[in-house]
């Protein structure tokens, strides 16, 4: 239990003083540490804190106002109160998600379905802009990086298939069983994109990626082999950019969980390049 960050004081006394008062400040667990719990005895709130170092797409101010658009179409719960520093939400009452995804696949299809056909929220995913920031922001970087970003800039990011509003860090943690369904949560990298990228994303390490994404072109009305030539186009875009997640992320914390999980992931890339290469008549 914790006291209140003096912004956050300020926010709730502007819009819950009931929760100022009454209530309690509970950190949550999870890669960037950025999110409590505040109780009260009129229920819960969560709290999310812009980060004082910099995390490139995470953005309070700027996912209050997605969350605003989105809640209007019944996708969320509509957003409390921002300011520069925290962001209020209402607290999504459900049971974490234990199963494995493929036991959910129909559930989550048929969500991100629905997130996939509403309407555009005006803030426009670009990747390319987004891989070089991690480079900026990063210390160690290396020949292999440089390699890797130069290759997708020569490329350049493939046409939107169907350009949708995309969640984009779909996993067991942010997903929720409700009364009302399956429910997304965590919306900080969300915005505009192609649906093929959010498939990519999503079956990024899966084994069952044929079955996800025949169900998904089927539900959504798009040819399988465009689809899959699609989602294949967008997998090197999404090492790189895990890659670089977690070696900014690794540089930031020094955490040992995310140092290893940046070389890791830097190893992955480098087998996956090499691979590419052998079938491009790279090496010979």
């Amino acid at each position: 239990m914790r006291s209140f960050d003096p912004a956050l004081q300020q926010l709730l006394n502007q819009h819950l003083p009931a929760a100022l008062v009454a209530g309690n400040f509970l950190p949550l667990a999870g890669l960037t540490g950025l999110s409590g719990q505040i109780v009260w005895e009129n229920g819960r709130l969560l709290a999310r804190r812009q980060p004082d170092y910099p995390l490139p797409l995470v953005d309070r101010q700027r996912e209050f106002r997605l969350l605003r658009k989105l809640s209007a179409q019944g996708m969320v719960a509509a957003p409390l109160a921002v300011n520069r520093e925290w962001l209020l939400l209402p607290w999504q009452a459900g049971e974490p998600v234990t199963a494995s995804l493929n036991t959910l696949r129909p559930s989550l299809l048929s969500l991100l379905n629905r997130l996939h056909h509403q309407p555009l929220t005006g803030y426009r995913l670009r990747l390319l802009p987004l891989l070089q920031r991690y480079w900026q922001l990063c210390e160690q970087r290396h020949y292999r990086w440089q390699h890797a970003l130069r290759r997708l800039q020569m490329r350049g990011e493939p046409q939107p298939l169907r350009l949708a509003p995309l969640h984009m860090d779909i996993h067991a943690g942010n997903l929720l069983h409700t009364p009302q369904g399956l429910r997304l949560i965590d919306w900080e990298y969300a915005g505009d994109g192609d649906v093929a990228l959010e498939l990519a994303s999503l079956l990024y390490a899966s084994g069952e990626r044929d079955c996800w994404l025949r169900d998904y072109a089927q539900m959504a009305r798009l040819s399988l082999p465009v689809l899959r030539q699609q989602t294949a186009r967008w997998q090197p875009w999404l090492e790189l950019l895990a890659a670089s997640w977690y070696q900014l992320r690794a540089e930031q914390s020094q955490d040992a969980q995310l140092i290893a999980a940046a070389q890791d992931a830097w190893q992955q890339l480098g087998q996956s390049h090499l691979s590419s290469a052998v079938r491009a008549g790279e090496i010979i």
